[in-house]
């Protein structure tokens, strides 16, 4: 029973990830690749503050928010001007320097190393160190995310994105700032990645730069694309189906470094037949680099 409850953790922690990039991808157009490099500050900001400063949960949620909202406005500012393929480039850029500055800043973040014992989250005077409390803890904060992102995909910033992604220039000739309402996106979807990263961070209760590298971005990028983009629901189901389906190898009796490789090959055959055969995902309304899909 722990297992299947340590799995459901781990969709709740996936939704919330893939839900907060469909919002810069699916309703922006915007692909980014870094999105676990906030998901790592996250984690890191929660870590840091409960071992060396003792802050409860929440504190360190509000935290991380700050520093990834902060982070983001940093690096979306200058880069989300640029288009396309330029801004993949510059997202993996952001990636791979975040990685390395929590691989290499040794007396912060303890390198390659990591950092143990982060204490369990205390909630309203409960302290959660039971898998069913894990579930709830991270269940509750997917809805209230979910709920969040539909209000604001329905909401006029979402009406605007949804028509920068479909003709940028047309929604700028219509007074919109395109640019303020992409960073506007980014921005929110970075605070929510590290908001997760402090659920995961006190979950684990331990971090270390491996969990936060290019592969896991690309993951993230897999649901999305699996589930699809511009869906609200796209992101649960594809979190649900790539978060259980590499575990099924776990009871086939291959070798773990045998399994490892293979899932990796898995989840890079399904983005490649996605993109090829149904590119708007399983339940999405876009397709990379395609108009709307008509229904």
């Amino acid at each position: 029973m722990d297992y299947i409850l340590h799995i459901a953790v781990f969709i709740f922690l996936y939704w919330m990830l893939a839900a907060s990039l469909n919002l810069v991808v699916g309703y922006t157009g915007i692909l980014s690749i870094g999105h676990a490099a906030f998901y790592g500050v996250g984690a890191y900001s929660a870590a840091l503050m409960s071992l060396h400063f003792q802050t409860p949960f929440l504190v360190n949620i509000v935290c991380a928010v700050v520093t990834c909202i902060s982070l983001g406005i940093i690096v979306g500012g200058p880069t989300l001007r640029l288009r396309n393929d330029d801004f993949v480039i510059a997202s993996f850029a952001f990636q791979i320097a975040t990685f390395n500055v929590l691989n290499n800043w040794l007396p912060v973040t303890g390198g390659p190393m990591g950092m143990a014992g982060i204490p369990p989250p205390t909630v309203l005077g409960l302290t959660v160190t039971s898998r069913w409390g894990f579930v709830a803890l991270s269940g509750i904060f997917a809805i209230v995310v979910a709920g969040f992102l539909a209000f604001v995909t329905r909401s006029p910033l979402g009406r605007v994105l949804q028509a920068s992604r479909e003709d940028e220039v047309f929604a700028a000739a219509m007074g919109k700032n395109v640019a303020r309402y992409k960073l506007l996106a980014f921005v929110i979807g970075a605070a929510i990645a590290g908001c997760v990263g402090v659920i995961y961070a006190h979950y684990i209760r331990y971090i270390d730069p491996s969990s936060f590298t290019l592969m896991e971005s690309i993951f993230i990028i897999a649901i999305v694309v699996f589930g699809g983009a511009g869906s609200l629901w796209g992101p649960l189901i594809g979190a649900t189906i790539l978060v259980v389906m590499p575990e099924i190898l776990r009871f086939v009796g291959m070798p773990v470094a045998v399994a490892a490789n293979l899932r990796q090959t898995l989840y890079g055959i399904i983005l490649a037949a996605f993109m090829l055969i149904r590119p708007q995902g399983i339940i999405g309304q876009y397709a990379f680099g395609k108009e709307r899909i008509r229904r």
